[in-house]
């Protein structure tokens, strides 16, 4: 199957250079189609996130939180508000308030993004129409904690696809550009006016409750995005980097970037030129790392700070010890 389409690949990317150039360099025609297979992967990629996210979503909506009448944080929890003070149907309210974050979000950020996030909320709004799905659970706090657990991870998956299925960050990273406030703070403020309103107009219990929804949805929002391993950059500078880099590859088993760097020092402000030790390790790296840096230099200079997310290298490739 895939040496097939490996071939249609090939022979498109023959046609159109035929049409356009002519005869196409054997180099050339390898680097177009490594190109568009690249492409076409990642497309598949994103539409697989994409509907997985949106099933996800609406599972956590139809067979939690809509029986129940719980809502959620951000637009989709204005979507449900709405919904659930006035009963108009929450499939156009999901289009309807979600479209003019998008088109903020094609002004800022792209068209590209724009486009897969209109199809997808339009995605969301016809699963949440059509698709039936079963009542799980009567119990309050079951359905405030899984009907968030699915949003969120439907939400988190939507937005692996580079697509949104709430636009509420989208009016977040605007509102903050222009404020100087923190996008986090944006939302936290957006949520406040929300879940104030939940309160005034279908109760404080039933807020309360939807609180805990958003917190479960937060929460795995975050984790699907972040990834199951949280990823620490390291960066030591010490002159014993010769050995700090060896034991960094051997003992923890992870790649390590050496940048040429020039140390500052002492009330003169002596420098001393030196190779700076850069890794990524996870969370359960650190302790053995720590000793082993302690054990080769105890005066070393060790920063770390979070990394969200990597691409390839050797954190990839080699289990943990």
């Amino acid at each position: 199957m895939i040496a097939f389409i490996h071939k249609i690949i090939v022979k498109t990317v023959q046609r159109r250079f035929q049409k356009n150039k002519g005869i196409i360099p054997r180099k050339k025609l390898y680097e177009e189609v490594k190109s568009l297979e690249v492409s076409i992967s990642h497309s598949i990629s994103e539409i697989f996130f994409i509907l997985i996210g949106v099933i996800s979503a609406g599972f956590g909506l139809k067979g939690f939180l809509l029986p129940n009448s719980f809502i959620d944080g951000g637009a989709m929890g204005i979507s449900l508000l709405i919904s659930e003070t006035t009963g108009f149907s929450l499939s156009m309210l999901i289009i309807i308030v979600n479209l003019p974050f998008i088109i903020l979000g094609y002004s800022n950020i792209g068209k590209q993004f724009a486009i897969k996030s209109i199809l997808a909320i339009i995605a969301l709004a016809l699963t949440v129409h059509f698709i039936p799905y079963p009542l799980i659970t009567s119990d309050k706090l079951l359905i405030a904690v899984f009907g968030g657990f699915f949003l969120g991870g439907g939400i988190g998956m939507a937005i692996r696809g580079g697509a949104v299925i709430d636009g509420t960050e989208v009016l977040a990273i605007f509102v903050s550009r222009k404020v100087g406030a923190t996008v986090g703070d944006v939302i936290i403020v957006i949520n406040i006016m929300i879940f104030s309103a939940a309160a005034y107009l279908l109760g404080v219990e039933i807020a309360l409750y939807s609180m805990i929804t958003y917190i479960a949805a937060s929460k795995t929002l975050d984790f699907i995005i972040e990834g199951i391993e949280e990823y620490i950059g390291v960066t030591i500078v010490s002159p014993h980097n010769e050995e700090i880099k060896r034991m960094i590859i051997h003992d923890i088993g992870r790649g390590v970037t050496i940048y040429k760097g020039e140390r500052g020092f002492g009330k003169t402000g002596e420098s001393q030129e030196m190779d700076i030790v850069y890794s990524v390790i996870t969370r359960l790296d650190i302790n053995k790392l720590n000793t082993e840096v302690q054990k080769i230099d105890p005066n070393a200079f060790v920063v770390m700070h979070s990394v969200k997310d990597i691409k390839g290298g050797m954190i990839k490739r080699r289990p943990l010890h």
